[in-house]
């Protein structure tokens, strides 16, 4: 026999309207009451009634809303196409995907975009959010209006999203270390580069590389990470005066974009191969230095997933009430070379 609101509602001692706003969130609940209601539909095994559900969705359809970072990287370019192929599928069930891009990564600028979606009325958001406090505040706030949030591609602490979909990139960090140390020898002198302070990624793939390297590996010695912004042109200027100041450079491990700008630098200053590079993303000028021995090692973190499973996410919650079984929903940390790539 199948389970009914009214059933469901009796056991959490709430009304079946304040069911129906926890289970297809039309509207704003306590989220501990939320969380009560979903935990008891659960156990019971509750299955929506999804012809009703299509019914009511074309009369208020489902709005999610996109917001991602740097999309002038080739990086984002790809996850973006799993962003398209998703918006694609659940548009085939009346929902629209409202997509905002944004050059590099200010929190300021989020925050205007956020704005802007709310305005439009959107029922969830999918994000790669500026690591600041302002932000948190403001998914929070989200969350708490009855806007469930997914992060992606770089997280954020001290929010209450639905979940996180990326790399771990601590872990990532760490794996790139170990590579590093097979490939120079466990001695040497090693440059990390980051993109953008405030990217959470970013920021952990830097640590996951500097700790493992140093309870790991104590011989290498760590110069202080420098930020590139994902800029090729800055990277390489980065790059180039490093060597000018440290001729005996072992090593760069680049933990955002701006990679062929690492490449470049080391050619025009004739240490292409003697520098060993481990770098990120199965884009098209990395595939292309890595068959050319510029780079030694790529991390692939599967853009596409990243940009497509937010969206299918946010959709099945606010379609049928699932929740995510975990907050971190991990994509793999796939080690290329040019013998695998």
């Amino acid at each position: 026999m199948a389970v009914t609101l009214k059933q469901i509602a009796e056991l959490a001692g709430v009304s079946r309207g304040t069911v129906d706003r926890a289970l297809y969130n039309r509207g704003r609940i306590n989220p501990e009451v939320a969380e009560r209601i979903r935990t008891i539909a659960k156990e019971l095994g509750y299955q929506p009634n999804r012809a009703g559900k299509a019914l009511a969705m074309a009369k208020h359809p489902i709005k999610i809303g996109v917001i991602a970072q740097a999309t002038e990287t080739p990086f984002m370019h790809l996850l973006l196409s799993g962003v398209e192929d998703a918006r694609k599928e659940v548009s085939n069930f009346g929902a629209e995907v409202l997509i905002r891009s944004m050059i590099g990564l200010d929190a300021a600028h989020q925050l205007r975009l956020i704005d802007e979606l709310v305005a439009e009325n959107i029922n969830g958001l999918a994000i790669t959010p500026a690591n600041d406090d302002r932000m948190r505040s403001r998914i929070n706030e989200l969350i708490d209006s009855g806007i469930p949030v997914v992060t992606f591609n770089a997280d954020i602490d001290g929010t209450r999203r639905l979940c996180f979909v990326g790399q771990d990139s601590e872990l990532a960090g760490r794996a790139c270390a170990s590579l590093m140390s097979a490939i120079i020898g466990n001695k040497g002198l090693v440059l990390p580069i980051s993109g953008h302070q405030s990217n959470h990624s970013h920021t952990l793939r830097i640590n996951g590389f500097c700790s493992e390297m140093e309870r790991c590996f104590p011989q290498v010695e760590i110069l202080p990470p420098a930020f590139c912004q994902d800029d090729d042109a800055l990277t390489q200027q980065l790059t180039e005066q490093t060597l000018r100041e440290h001729p005996d450079l072992s090593a760069i491990y680049v933990a955002a974009g701006g990679q062929s700008g690492v490449c470049r630098g080391l050619a025009r200053l004739g240490y292409t191969g003697s520098v060993r590079v481990i770098c990120y993303d199965l884009i098209p000028n990395n595939i292309k230095n890595l068959l050319d021995s510029r780079i030694d090692f790529l991390i692939d973190q599967d853009a596409h997933t990243q940009g497509y499973q937010p969206i299918m996410i946010l959709f099945d919650y606010l379609f049928a009430g699932t929740v995510p079984e975990n907050k971190y929903f991990f994509t793999d940390i796939a080690i290329k070379n040019k013998y695998n790539v």
